[in-house]
């Protein structure tokens, strides 16, 4: 529950109906970042979701700072183009507040960055929070004080402590504005306070010494600490009432930089005398001292905990050892996301590879340093997680960062090219796609590579595909699907399920635009059911893409409704906007063939929103093109020009979540 700051709330308020960048700069732990929290809820727009929130805590890397924010503002870009035009070109002139919490990370770019934004997005507000001034023209600037000590701090203080279960003995309440006026009414460090009674009274903790990581050099005890001080002091506080297991896991999961589970803290910060059993014991003592906070079931290290974290590991001495061992964790998580993607366990590597962003991107620049071997193997592993899940950009950053830095050659590298290609096509930039395609092709050729011939095949193809020419793409996938069952037969190499299951994904769209659609239908109903049996999700998905169009040229409504909205289903468990787009579009198209003119307008507009946050127009085989417009003509005919417009412009500016629960069969939220 947010307490005080009526006056700042009110006073804010205003100043973002007149200020089209508002900045809330004070001292770690003051609280800015919970204060615009509070004024999102209560922003001047018009629909709470034109408010977009980019933790820029995360980053180290200012290159990254506009790919965060594209995806805080819910865009899956698939274009070649830099990420803050896509920012700009989505928010257009529409309304939005855009909040920056922890500027202060990557203050350059930030300027930079804002100052396009407001220029090209006349009814953009920005606000943000940080330790330092972005110092720009535009800048309202409101610095954010400690709270009063006497009411809203001793309010905060009890609060939290009633809520942490170790609410003062009542001849301590005359000690609780004391407690605040040492802590100077700084938020943060009050909290940490209320979690430290659990093992110190409030007069115990008044006794004890500042901590030594935060006394000034000539270690002269203050009697009223410094406000950037006094955080030190309660941070000092909660670190000596841990224990020592506990000390030991915050400097170690201080090396994570996003949100994490238990599953990570007990593989990543094991080790010496902190044994598994012990970190799970300890992750639960930091949480009940507010050093670590839950958040939607998982944890964080606020960043000034985690700062402090940070130089206590430094003074253990295991910075440089837990880095390694943070890179190597998450090598073997791409590692083991890519040996298990034919299977159900697909769906949640997804969902981890998204969660993990800013730690892959963190072990990438550490292995970039250290071992371009390891960051090539990394990079290309997700890069077609990234590649699908609308982070192409950075997927393409760092392949071609880590194929300039490593001179290894062989399989990695090969299907780092073959990642890169990818990124390329989807983005659109076909001619670089093709090269690097025809490159894939002409080394697995050489090296009698058949894994490398299936990939090499399917960009190829997918080049073909997109470009209206289904005919070579076809011959080629048959012939390196043929080799990989030569070679299987003969024990002299067993392909990649992942590459062999993607060419045989591709030769449906290639038959289907040749015409062939009892030959589609069969193998898509083969692949299809043997994607079930797996419990895999991305090639299933265009199996069903594929039944649906095949069902709609053959006029069948009804097939095409059920192909639509499992393939619609399929998209939503892996997150894959762009694949959620073509089924919204393949829903439209099936409602129109059922006679239902108002749900097709509903489904396309719903589409609509997506493509715009894809980067693209509505996209697919070409000859689906034809499919969608017959589709958009019908249902204009159904309820009338003017009120498919409607209806569509309606769904297009509705809650998407609400949108897709009606897609996938629920009431109409219009």
């Amino acid at each position: 529950m947010f307490v005080g700051r009526e006056r700042e709330l009110a006073e804010l308020q205003d100043a973002l109906k007149e200020h089209r960048l508002v900045t809330l700069t004070g001292t770690g732990g003051v609280g800015k970042s919970r204060l615009a929290r509070q004024l999102v809820k209560l922003a001047p727009v018009a629909d709470a979701a034109d408010a977009c929130w980019a933790d820029l805590w995360q980053l180290r890397d200012e290159e990254l700072l506009a790919s965060l924010v594209a995806d805080a503002c819910g865009l899956s870009d698939h274009t070649p183009r830099m990420p803050v035009d896509v920012i700009c070109d989505w928010i257009g002139d529409r309304e939005l507040l855009l909040v920056l919490d922890s500027c202060e990370h990557v203050l350059a770019a930030c300027r930079r960055m804002v100052l396009v934004l407001l220029d090209s997005c006349p009814r953009l507000r920005i606000l943000a929070t940080s330790r330092e001034l972005l110092q720009l023209d535009e800048e309202f600037v409101a610095e954010i004080l400690p709270l009063p000590r006497a009411t809203d701090a001793a309010e905060l203080f009890l609060r939290r402590a009633t809520e942490a279960g170790h609410l003062p003995e009542p001849g301590e309440l005359n000690l609780v504005t004391e407690l605040c006026d040492y802590l100077d009414g700084l938020p943060l460090a009050l909290e940490l306070a209320a979690g430290a009674l659990r093992h110190s009274s409030i007069e115990e903790l008044l006794q004890r010494p500042r901590h030594e990581l935060s006394r000034e050099e000539d270690q002269v005890p203050l009697v009223a600490p410094r406000r950037h001080d006094v955080l030190r002091t309660a941070l000092g506080w909660s670190h000596e009432l841990c224990t020592p297991m506990e000390r030991l896991l915050w400097a170690r999961v201080s090396i994570v930089h996003g949100h994490f589970d238990e599953a990570l803290a007990v593989a990543l910060c094991s080790g010496g005398p902190l044994f598994p059993l012990d970190v799970s014991a300890a992750l639960a003592g930091l949480v009940e001292k507010s050093v670590v906070t839950r958040h939607r079931g998982r944890f964080v290290l606020l960043d000034t905990v985690r700062e402090y974290g940070r130089l206590w590991l430094d003074e253990l001495g295991e910075l440089d050892s837990m880095a390694d061992a943070h890179a190597s964790y998450f090598l073997t998580q791409a590692q083991l996301a890519d040996s298990t993607w034919t299977s159900a366990e697909q769906t949640g590597w997804y969902r981890t590879i998204k969660e993990a962003h800013p730690d892959l991107c963190a072990a990438l620049d550490h292995f970039i340093a250290h071992d371009v071997d390891a960051a090539l193997e990394l990079a290309t592993l997700t890069g077609f997680y990234w590649t699908c899940c609308g982070h192409a950009h950075t997927a393409q950053l760092y392949l071609s960062r880590t194929l300039k830095a490593c001179d290894s050659q062989g399989p990695v590298r090969e299907r780092a090219v073959w990642a890169l290609g990818l990124t390329h096509l989807l983005q659109g930039n076909h001619a670089t796609g093709t090269h690097l395609a025809r490159q894939c092709l002409e080394n697995a050729r050489s090296a009698e590579d058949a894994t490398g011939l299936l990939r090499a095949a399917y960009l190829q193809a997918m080049s073909d595909l997109l470009q209206g020419n289904p005919q070579p793409g076809l011959e080629l996938l048959e012939h390196a699907l043929d080799n990989a069952r030569a070679r299987g037969a003969a024990g002299t190499e067993q392909p990649a399920p992942q590459a062999v299951m993607m060419c045989r994904m591709l030769r449906l769209f290639a038959l289907t635009g040749l015409g062939s659609l009892e030959q589609s239908l069969e193998a898509a109903t083969a692949l299809r059911e043997e994607c079930v049996a797996m419990g895999e999700h991305w090639i299933r998905s265009y199996a069903d893409y594929q039944m649906c169009v095949i069902a709609l040229r053959e006029r069948d409504g009804e097939l095409a409704l059920e192909y639509a909205r499992s393939m619609l289903h399929a998209k939503q468990q892996i997150g894959d906007t762009f694949g959620i787009a073509l089924g919204l579009d393949m829903l439209a198209a099936a409602f129109s063939a059922n006679g239902d003119g108002h749900s097709a307008a509903l489904a396309s507009g719903a589409g609509q929103r997506l493509w715009d946050a894809v980067g693209h127009p509505q996209r697919g085989a070409p000859d689906v093109a034809p499919l969608r417009e017959a589709g958009e003509d019908i249902a204009r005919r159904l309820v009338g020009a003017g009120p498919y417009e409607s209806y569509r412009n309606e769904a297009a500016h509705a809650d998407p979540g609400e949108m897709l629960a009606w897609a996938a069969g629920g009431e109409p939220p219009l």
